[in-house]
């Protein structure tokens, strides 16, 4: 009997072992696409999206998005919580693309594929994690669930196909590297003076609605800040050039001014 009772153990230590290598943490087929498809500015802050690129290469795509889906929530929940973010971020970026695709290239903007009764953040079009999902099932419902992360740096790192978006890597989030990818995506997204800036002679922080959207996560997220302007205090040194104006944003003084949001397709051919 003990003998038993020591193989049972073994086998379910192997079968955990091998499920934990089942998925490939390093998203390999993803970065092969990204690395080919996505163009990145000269200035490092935004990037546009070779979205026929992608199309000729929807089959790989299909791939690496039938890994994502055979990916099931015991497997998912004896992962790091580094590993579940980066899945869950990479997850909702491919997917989108996989969206667009959809109709590509006779759309202009994401929203072209909603319609009165549903945004197509809302259309249920894949599997994750054993459940048919849309869009805002993995953003609100997984990664945004109240205390799931509790990370609201995924802002930066969330694209969705817009330039007005925070510019999708061309490279896959990966566990080891999470906390350094979020922390270099909010700074490329916040030193893109079309969207985030200061503004001396109104002494305004012009930035992204973003901030404004989910103003909630930035007050209850766990990187030492109570709100919106304490979190871009942080960043001062890109959204203002002179000493006083960095100043002003480092002691939170200015007022906030939400600028419009150009949900324009990302696509590199514009």
């Amino acid at each position: 009997m003990r003998y038993a009772a020591s193989f049972v153990v073994a086998t379910a230590l192997l079968a955990a072992s091998n499920a934990a290598l089942a998925f490939d943490q390093n998203h390999s087929l993803w970065d092969a696409l990204l690395k080919r498809h996505v163009l990145v500015a000269q200035n490092g802050s935004s990037s546009r999206v070779d979205y026929a690129g992608f199309h000729a290469e929807q089959s790989a795509l299909q791939v690496y998005l039938d890994g994502l889906s055979a990916v099931t929530q015991s497997e998912y929940r004896g992962w790091t919580r580094e590993q579940q973010l980066a899945f869950l971020i990479n997850s909702y970026n491919a997917f989108t693309v996989e969206l667009v695709l959809t109709r590509y290239p006779d759309l202009k903007s994401i929203k072209d594929l909603g319609s009165l009764l549903q945004s197509p953040w809302k259309k249920e079009f894949f599997v994750l994690l054993g459940a048919k999902r849309s869009l805002d099932d993995v953003e609100h419902g997984l990664i945004r669930a109240p205390g799931a992360f509790d990370e609201p740096r995924i802002h930066f790192a969330l694209n969705c196909a817009s330039i007005g978006c925070p510019m999708l890597r061309d490279s896959p989030y990966v566990a080891e590297r999470l906390d350094s990818q979020l922390e270099d995506s909010v700074r490329r997204f916040l030193g893109d003076r079309s969207r985030n800036r200061y503004e001396p002679a109104s002494a305004e922080l012009k930035v992204s609605r973003i901030f404004d959207w989910y103003k909630a996560d930035f007050e209850q997220g766990k990187r030492g800040t109570s709100s919106v302007l304490q979190f871009l205090a942080r960043y001062a040194d890109l959204l203002a050039d002179s000493l006083a104006a960095r100043a002003s944003v480092r002691e939170a003084r200015a007022q906030i001014r939400y600028l419009d949001y150009d949900w324009t397709l990302n696509d590199a051919k514009r």
